[in-house]
Order: structure tokens, then sequence, then C-alpha cells
């Protein structure tokens, strides 16, 4: 999948092979050739951990990753500035792992106005709103636990919250709806 990336206000793009923990990976950058990444042990927004590039470690720090707005990133204890290009299609607001951000596919579900639905596969572990709730864009509506990190998923936009299809301690794949805001 390929994703525009503004890193301290030079924009680059990216295209990420499935990332396996482990396991090298391709990443292409721009035009230039793809080299090889490993990802030494699942991330963690809460610790640092660390990427290979070749034999080359880089020890990567998220406080967490925002795709609405700047987020700080440090690479080797340079503290960096990132953002995410909007991508044609609506995504929901959500931090989520640093692997996978980069790897959406988007849904046809996606693309229907006030539908929140799952930025990657895996279990909810918490439901924050109830139907006839009333929300404001930026308020969590559950908690999406993948890869070992929990996810705050966002609501884009304010409004009621029409219908909750997710359900706590249930399995969820990337695109399923798990609310709808109106």
């Amino acid at each position: 999948m390929k994703r525009e990336i503004v890193v301290e206000g030079k924009t680059y793009t990216v295209e990420l092979a499935k990332c396996d923990i482990n396991s090298p990976f391709s990443v292409k950058v721009n035009d230039k050739p793809p080299f090889q990444v490993t990802l030494e042990k699942e991330p963690d927004c809460k610790k640092p951990f660390t990427i290979k590039i070749g034999e080359k470690p880089y020890v990567i720090e998220l406080t967490k990753i925002d795709r609405q707005a700047p987020f700080p990133v440090k690479i080797n204890n340079i503290p960096l500035k990132v953002e995410f290009k909007p991508t044609a299609t609506k995504m929901v607001a959500a931090p989520v792992s640093p692997t996978s951000i980069l790897i959406q596919r988007p849904s046809r579900k996606t693309l229907e106005e006030g539908v929140v639905a799952a930025p990657m596969a895996g279990k909810i572990i918490s439901i924050k709103v109830n139907e006839g709730d009333s929300v404001k864009a930026g308020d969590v509506l559950c908690i999406l636990e993948a890869m070992k990190m929990e996810n705050e998923i966002t609501t884009p936009k304010s409004g009621i919250v029409e219908e909750v299809a997710a359900q706590e301690g249930k399995a969820v794949n990337e695109g399923d709806v798990l609310v709808v805001i109106k």
C-alpha cells in the first residue's frame, strides 16, 4: 500500500509490503529502489522499539500516531515531526500500530458518511459509547487491540451514535463497521 508521509515538512511517498515480526519486508520511498526492513519485536508506543534497515538498527520512539495531525517521532534520539497526508478515501482518525498504518486498505464501508470502520484487524476490548449518545469529533468510541497494542478508535465527526455494531471481546476485520454516527 502507498501512503504519503510528511517528515519535517518534506513529503515522501512510501510503499510498504506486508510486515511480519522478524521477517524482512520491502519498503520503497519515492522512486528509489526498495530496501529490506526487519521489525525485531512488536511495536509498543509506550516504549522504544527497533527496526533494522539492512544490518543498521534504528531505535524508534513514539508516544502516539495520529492520522489527522502531526505527531512527534524520535529516531535514534533525533526528534522529528511526522504527519500522514490525507488519502482520497476517508479513514477513521485513530492512533494505530506503526507497522499497520501504512498498509491499510479502505473498504466500501469506510466511504459511507458517518461510518467508523476498523482500521485493522483486532479485538474490541472496550466500547465507550451507546446508541443515542452525543459525540464530538475526536471522542473515543472504542478500544481495539491489535498487535498487543491498545488503539483508541475515535469519531471523525460530531453527531449522535446511531448504531454500535462492535461488541466487546469480539474480533473484527479491517473495514468492519464499528459505529455509525449521524
